[in-house]
């Protein structure tokens, strides 16, 4: 995800914000659609006019925002601006941690969460070149959220001192693997090479030992998820020439004992870019035979991991965003990927092999699920989830100077529908559900917002 920020501080902003509609539930009137058509289905049907200007739902569904930029953390700490991926994860006894990225570069102190000074004992992965006291900005915060009262019960710093933490994903062990989208070296302005995962578990009370997972890859990493039948973790990259990457951990589940990384490339070799920007090599209907290359160097001082795998026949993505395991397969969202270069989903089905030696002769199947030709439909998905419907949930996040950002369905057919649509000029981000799928969170990114949505989530019409 690559975004810009707003030219007004959150100091600035002095932590009001009140015009747009922090109050909690909204009634509405009917909003503009486009008419639906062979890319378009009901799903919930149409949306309906949120008269305080924030986010248009279908009838019967309502929002409550749960945490905004500025409010005053638990530990004292301010939440951030730029909130990006998320992951809810089950605590129990109707508890649920949001785990939530800030996007936050090297110099947006302004919009983190420290005013004032900062503990000089803060376990921070690092700090400014020029002022050691100060952390960077980027990380995670976590808020623990009542899904019996609908009420956020307590939200903290987890992880800091890290560069624009993109997205993510969460890990059956209960720890959200929170993403690097940054590949700055040590010396140019901070104190240590970023590009790297960090993992956050959800029971942990206030802020992490920061330890970056460099068998992970260093590269501008986007989104992760995990297969919990092998413990495999599978990885996109925010790059026109990206790659999907692999983890095979040396120890299920225990990411820090080191693992190796792959690549994916198509068993049948004049496949090698999945694009279809200047040449279709792969089309909607069809699967396609998958092997993976080892990448040797993951830390990959010069961040060419990307150019390595592709000289050994990986394919290539455009821009891998988004990506979300679902039942014995995961999807994964392409930013700009297709002829039109309006997005492109992927879903990547495991070997019954995956990651052995037997995974050649029954090897893992890729297909492009949908590729978007029309932007009143689908345009530049971004995060991505599966819905407890089994449909897909996309993230929108458009870059044109007014942008029209939607969260969007997608059915088995690979037909879209319109869930909600931003009232605000900023992306929808993290979009997930609640253990017992009565309740959707999702990100308005900036300024800062995180949503607690409810409704008849069960009812969508899938043609």
């Amino acid at each position: 995800m690559q975004s810009s920020h707003i030219s007004l501080s959150r100091r600035q902003f002095g932590f009001g914000l009140g015009s747009i509609a922090f109050a909690g539930l909204a009634a509405r009137g009917i909003a503009q659609a486009p008419a639906a058509g062979a890319n378009e289905v009901y799903g919930y049907g149409p949306l309906v006019r949120d008269p305080n200007n924030l986010i248009d739902l279908p009838k019967g569904f309502d929002y409550r925002v749960i945490s905004r930029l500025g409010n005053i953390m638990d530990d004292g700490y301010l939440v951030p601006n730029s909130a990006d991926g998320m992951g809810a994860i089950d605590l129990g006894k109707g508890k649920i941690a949001l785990i939530r990225n800030h996007e936050l570069g090297i110099k947006e102190q302004d919009f983190g969460p420290f005013i004032g000074n900062v503990p000089k004992n803060l376990p921070a992965y690092d700090r400014m070149a020029d002022d050691k006291s100060m952390p960077l900005p980027g990380g995670t915060t976590t808020l623990i959220y009542d899904i019996k009262t609908g009420q956020r019960a307590s939200e903290y710093l987890s992880l800091v001192g890290t560069i624009r933490n993109c997205s993510g994903g969460i890990t059956p062990w209960g720890s959200w693997l929170s993403c690097e989208e940054n590949v700055t070296r040590a010396g140019n302005g901070v104190g240590k090479d970023h590009g790297y995962i960090f993992e956050v578990p959800a029971a942990q009370k206030g802020l992490v030992t920061p330890v970056p997972l460099k068998d992970m890859g260093r590269f501008n990493h986007e989104a992760a998820c995990v297969d919990p039948r092998t413990g495999i973790v599978y990885l996109t990259e925010d790059r026109g020439d990206s790659l999907l990457y692999r983890f095979i951990p040396n120890e299920k589940g225990q990411l820090a004992k080191g693992g190796r990384l792959e690549a994916l490339a198509f068993v049948q070799n004049d496949i090698t870019d999945t694009r279809n920007w200047t040449e279709i090599q792969v089309s909607k209907g069809r699967q396609y035979q998958t092997k993976w290359i080892s990448l040797s160097n993951p830390e990959s001082p010069e961040d060419d991991l990307r150019k390595q795998g592709a000289a050994k026949g990986a394919a290539l993505f455009a821009r891998g965003e988004g990506i979300f395991w679902g039942k014995g397969e995961l999807f994964f969202a392409c930013t700009n990927g297709g002829a039109a270069k309006y997005g492109q989903i992927f879903r990547y089905i495991p070997s019954a092999d995956e990651g052995s030696q037997g995974e050649a002769k029954a090897p893992g199947l890729i297909d492009l699920f949908m590729e978007s030709a029309n932007p009143a439909f689908y345009n530049y998905g971004d995060n991505i989830a599966v819905m407890p419907t089994g449909h897909l949930l996309v993230c929108e996040d458009q870059y044109t100077d007014i942008s029209d950002n939607h969260l969007r369905g997608v059915n088995a057919q690979g037909q879209t529908y319109m869930i909600a649509r931003s009232r605000v000029q900023t992306e929808f981000a993290g979009g997930c559900f609640s253990p017992d799928g009565s309740t959707m969170f999702v990100n308005m990114m900036e300024p800062t917002m995180t949503l607690a949505i409810t409704g008849p989530w069960g009812r969508v019409k899938s043609a």
